[in-house]
């Protein structure tokens, strides 16, 4: 049945957030605190890892880098489109919506933790090859594996940040269902180098995640996502 990994990975988000609220209840704000902190460390190694991977590479017996160029273009025209476009005010907005819609407005943390846990599960090659094979060939593995991962990031996110993040399945099922119904038009677009250079952006975007869960800063995550769609466009150029 075609969508039914669509499906598997917004009930493992919800999963991961009802499993995290009743694990946060039993610790203090301060090891919550620290739970946060290990979270957002965590984050950023897997974004290391994966941007990493893209940008090393072996040749004649050295590791060199290599796709400097294609970051810091991806990242700057992305950017500044977003800042354009807004996005991060309109994640904000809907967060605030849903917030007051589920009886959540005395919770402060709720629009940040929806924010960030959305950001975290959306962002990924995983979301969009998993989806182009379900929608394809109704192969749901690779989100099946993702669900995992999914339910153990957001438990964890939720029991320090809050119930907010078990929200973050409403974009994942947007934008994973998306794709699945529109995965035959963009399967010949999602070449190897594609998802390659999509896979490194959207680590470098995770990496934002993580320095906003360290270090409390305002990294504006959601407005540097056109990127991974100019990181998809500079697979075709010359």
């Amino acid at each position: 049945m075609i969508g039914i990994g669509t499906m598997i990975n917004s009930v493992s988000i919800v999963a991961g957030g009802l499993a995290g609220c009743f694990v946060g209840k039993l610790f203090k704000p301060d090891q919550q605190e620290s739970v946060n902190k290990a979270c957002g460390i965590s984050v950023i190694f897997i974004a290391i890892a994966g941007a990493m991977q893209g940008m090393l590479q072996i040749q004649e017996d050295s590791l060199v880098s290599g796709k400097s160029m294609l970051v810091v273009l991806c990242l700057a025209i992305g950017t500044i489109l977003g800042e354009l476009l807004g996005i991060e005010n309109g994640f904000e907005r809907f967060g605030e919506w849903l917030k007051n819609k589920t009886g959540n407005s005395e919770d402060a943390q709720f629009v940040n933790a929806f924010v960030t846990a959305s950001l975290t599960v959306c962002i990924g090659a995983m979301a969009i090859v998993g989806a182009i094979q379900d929608g394809i060939m109704g192969d749901y593995s690779v989100l099946a594996v993702k669900s995992v991962l999914d339910f153990i990031i957001i438990a964890v996110m939720t029991s320090s940040l809050g119930k907010g993040c078990a929200f973050s399945a409403i974009p994942v099922l947007a934008f994973e269902g998306t794709i699945t119904l529109l995965a035959r038009f963009l399967s010949p677009i999602m070449t190897p180098l594609a998802i390659s250079y999509l896979s490194l952006i959207g680590s470098i975007l995770i990496f934002g995640v993580g320095i906003n869960l360290v270090f409390e800063k305002k990294v504006r995550v959601a407005n540097m996502l056109p990127a991974v769609v100019f990181a998809v466009l500079a697979a075709y150029l010359p």
